[in-house]
């Protein structure tokens, strides 16, 4: 048996009001983003630790187009042995834990913010510093990362919506330790 529960979106930033109705359907794609952007970086990372050692130099080198803003900082970063090798570890590992993160609906925001820098990060690397050529996926990957974290999608058939409400003190960890909304969700 199905319910249906009026939902709104509602959101007011720098004067500008934003209204609407979300289809019932709506909470089902989210959590199916969730999973499906998960996957990706879950077996993003998987295959990198697979394929260990992996070497984050030949993107940052020379994968990364010469008209791009970040082009000398990354090839910087790679001429820096300890630099490199950091990024080397962070790169799997970060993508591992964000994919697990989605997939758990644990400490979404936290692992959709990481998503969203990792592609902004991509993003930036293959600027072509062509405006026409500006949406390419990993762009769009930064702006459902961010969509993810908006829409507290961990809340939804997501272990934050458990988590959140642990009590520590006799309170729900959210009230006791309010900053943890930014990472929960």
């Amino acid at each position: 048996m199905s319910t249906t529960t009026r939902n709104r979106l509602e959101s007011r930033y720098g004067g500008i009001a934003l209204t609407g109705e979300p289809h019932a359907l709506s909470a089902w794609f989210v959590v199916a983003l969730r999973f499906v952007m998960g996957g990706m970086m879950l077996f993003a990372g998987v295959s990198k630790l697979l394929a260990w050692p992996f070497d984050a130099s030949g993107y940052l080198v020379h994968g990364v187009d010469p008209v791009s803003p970040v082009s000398g900082l990354y090839a910087a970063l790679a001429a820096s042995p300890l630099v490199l090798e950091t990024i080397n570890v962070i790169i799997p590992v970060t993508q591992l834990l964000i994919g697990l993160a989605l997939i758990a609906g644990a400490f979404v925001r936290l692992a959709a913010l990481g998503g969203a820098i990792q592609m902004l990060a991509f993003y930036l690397g293959g600027w072509e510093g062509n405006w026409l050529a500006a949406f390419d996926s990993t762009l769009i990957y930064a702006v459902a990362f961010l969509a993810l974290g908006a829409f507290a999608a961990g809340r939804i058939a997501g272990l934050d919506r458990y988590i959140e409400r642990l009590e520590v003190g006799g309170q729900p960890l959210v009230e006791r330790f309010p900053r943890l909304r930014y990472v929960l969700g």
